[in-house]
């Protein structure tokens, strides 16, 4: 890594570890971008070279995460369902616990869910729009994140080996029960 995208490195992770410090204080609606660059150390023009907004801050923050859990999951067993790629999922919730409680504290957990949305339908590719079968997606990734978030905030004895177990478990129970019995018509909703 070169050494201006090194020192671009330290200063976005400046930003970050000074938006979140903020919001242990107050709500993000009531922190001003100043407050930020001041808590960071670091000029206006370094802010806004990598953000337009302190939402931009979050959103950035969660690619970047995703992006890094994307680049260690595997897909080559042709399914997202595996106790592998749960057990990423559940250590990258661990590995990101304050950042995660922070946005669940401050009421943006909804950034974070819309990110997980992006990130898993980019990973699944292109679904009919008519297709029901979308839902289960969806159903997936707002269990995942509920689950998640119950764990990092009640639950610290529970490693992420055990809950990645446990979860995959019920997924795949759930998805069992969905599969149309045999000679069915094949298509769900249906009588």
């Amino acid at each position: 890594m070169d050494k201006r995208r090194a020192a671009n490195q330290r200063v976005k992770q400046c930003i970050t570890d000074a938006l979140f410090s903020l919001l242990e204080e107050k709500r993000l609606s009531e922190i001003r971008i100043t407050e930020i660059i001041e808590r960071a150390g670091v000029a206006r023009a370094s802010f806004y070279r990598n953000y337009r907004t302190k939402e931009d801050v979050l959103v950035t923050l969660i690619r970047d995460e995703l992006d890094r859990y994307g680049e260690e999951m595997r897909l080559d067993q042709g399914t997202f369902y595996t106790y592998e790629n749960m057990l990423l999922s559940f250590q990258y919730f661990r590995r990101n616990r304050e950042y995660i409680l922070n946005l669940y504290r401050s009421g943006f957990v909804s950034i974070l869910l819309e990110e997980l949305n992006r990130f898993h339908e980019a990973v699944e590719g292109s679904m009919p729009v008519a297709s029901i079968d979308k839902y289960e997606l969806y159903m997936y990734i707002g269990a995942l994140l509920n689950t998640a978030l119950v764990w990092l905030t009640q639950d610290v004895e529970t490693s992420p080996e055990a809950i990645a177990a446990f979860f995959l478990e019920h997924v795949r129970r759930m998805m069992d029960a969905n599969r149309p019995p045999e000679g069915g018509s094949g298509r769900r909703g249906e009588d």
